[in-house]
């Protein structure tokens, strides 16, 4: 018997300790409360009611008191389980931004790369279209050139009469590659010989001879010199313009 009032007691000092507990959380967030509304009565009101509420706990049963504990119990679970619910939610936010953020990169690399092949193909076409219009130019050119027959031989050419000759005959793209050899190779004298080695004509064949290839009258006639060296410059360098770039390499063609 004495075991059991040992034991009584001892549950009513623990429903005391916690109902003291639970009571002076109330009795704090009372105060807060009452001097928020302008209450100073608000206080001394809660102690009251404090002590009422002490008196009430320590007289609950011992199955009763153990209610009390689990509910406490219950609802310190649900606050944690609610906390682990928004650190979850936010990660999973987090991983969503962050994904969003990686397929948004991606995305726009993806459109660069995109742009930049179209940028390359762009250019592609361009230079394609512009070989092809110079290639058509260029026959063009050709087919509007004038043969060396055309012309009427005469006794002798001026410097301007051999140049309008050769307008006539070089493709108007290579005319100025093909006038730069001339300048320097023969100032535009047709009679043009050097004393050395024995080159000769507008575009200094060696030997000079060779120009017989274009016609019998190689010697008198700048028409035939330049058909000969005009057929020379493109089949040894491509053009007139193949010679001049070799040329000014070299100083020689």
């Amino acid at each position: 018997m004495w075991a059991m009032l040992e034991g009584n007691r001892v549950s009513r000092i623990s429903v005391r300790g916690f109902a003291v507990a639970s009571a002076t959380a109330v009795t704090t967030v009372g105060a807060v409360v009452g001097v928020a509304a302008g209450n100073p009565q608000a206080p001394q009101d809660n102690f009251e009611a404090t002590g009422a509420d002490l008196t009430l706990l320590a007289d609950i049963p011992a199955g009763e008191q153990a209610q009390v504990q689990v509910a406490s119990l219950q609802q310190q679970a649900e606050a944690q389980a609610i906390a682990a619910h928004s650190a979850a939610q936010k990660q999973v936010e987090e991983s969503a931004r962050l994904q969003a953020a990686k397929d948004a990169e991606a995305k726009k690399a993806a459109a660069d790369e995109k742009a930049e092949e179209e940028r390359k193909e762009r250019e592609e076409a361009e230079r394609k279209a512009e070989e092809k219009r110079e290639a058509e130019q260029e026959r063009a050119s050709r087919s509007s050139v004038r043969d060396a027959t055309s012309f009427a031989a005469q006794s002798s050419y001026s410097v301007a009469e051999v140049q309008a000759i050769a307008r006539q005959m070089v493709p108007a793209a290579q005319f100025q590659c093909f006038s730069n050899i001339v300048d320097h190779e023969s100032s535009w004298n047709y009679r043009a010989t050097n004393p050395s080695s024995g080159a000769y004509g507008l575009v200094q064949a060696l030997p000079a001879s060779k120009m017989s290839t274009a016609g019998a009258d190689w010697q008198t006639n700048p028409a035939t010199q330049i058909k000969w060296g005009l057929n020379y410059m493109n089949e040894r360098y491509g053009s007139p313009c193949g010679a001049w770039s070799f040329w000014q390499a070299n100083h020689w063609y």
